[in-house]
């Protein structure tokens, strides 16, 4: 049986139709469903392996990027989410879709792996106070995460006015760090930390690009993967040393491999 993606969207998201054609590249199937046709109909989780919560401003990013998307999850999803977390599947937030795990809870995550309004960080407005879109380095500094391999350093997109990643006060960023759920973080030209702008575009605290939970299967991340799936996405890929695909790639392909 091939492996499934679901690639939930709603009114603003944008990216859902490239997301659907990365996890296609990577093997899987891959349906786009309207958030409202998975609140009425729940049980249509349970024919797939993952969910994929892509980028885009949903709802305009009224109140606050992914909050009202986060809390259609929360108040009409929460045990349908739930139980697909407790049949070992995957999920994934692209963009405005890290904003919506960690919004809703879902990242960094509480010990039920449950939705729940009790935020343990927030992704707000980028220090700069603009839309900020450029290509940044990623460093993977976890072996926890499905999707990654500790200390691959991987080139993708930022596009976003809200991106500043910024933990709870009584939530220790050093504590996320040793659990291995600090997935990714912006770094700069030689793969070092603390490079400062432009290389940490939106001044997120301890350089903090995205997150897993404490299983490792939920993931999320501001830069966009399925925005450099191919050679050429890369403005510069006539510089850069020949590769058969995109570094994006590589996440969709270990999402699908989870199942393989």
């Amino acid at each position: 049986m091939p492996v499934k993606a679901l690639v939930l969207r709603t009114a603003g998201t944008n990216c859902d139709r490239e997301t659907c054609f990365a996890w296609r590249q990577a093997g899987a199937e891959s349906d786009r469903i309207h958030v409202n046709r998975l609140i009425e109909e729940p049980h249509r989780l349970d024919g797939y392996q993952i969910l994929t919560v892509p980028g885009g401003f949903s709802y305009g990013d009224d109140i606050s990027a992914g909050k009202i998307l986060a809390n259609q999850v929360v108040h009409h999803l929460a045990d349908a989410v739930a139980d697909f977390l407790a049949r070992d599947r995957l999920v994934l937030g692209i963009c405005n879709g890290f904003q919506v795990l960690v919004k809703a809870g879902l990242l960094p995550g509480g010990e039920d792996g449950r939705p729940s309004l009790r935020q343990a960080a927030t992704v707000t407005a980028n220090d700069r106070g603009l839309f900020d879109d450029r290509w940044v380095r990623l460093r993977a500094d976890t072996d926890r995460c499905v999707f990654l391999e500790k200390g691959e350093v991987l080139a993708m997109p930022i596009a976003h006015a809200e991106g500043k990643f910024v933990p709870a006060e009584d939530v220790s960023l050093g504590a996320l760090d040793a659990a291995g759920q600090v997935a990714v973080r912006y770094v700069g030209p030689d793969g070092e930390a603390d490079a400062g702008f432009p290389w940490n575009p939106n001044g997120s605290v301890g350089d903090v690009a995205g997150l897993c939970d404490a299983s490792g299967r939920v993931f999320g991340l501001m830069p966009h993967p399925e925005r450099h799936l191919l050679p050429w996405h890369h403005p510069q890929w006539t510089c850069r040393p020949a590769v058969e695909e995109g570094d994006g790639m590589r996440l969709f392909r270990r999402g699908v491999a989870y199942f393989g």
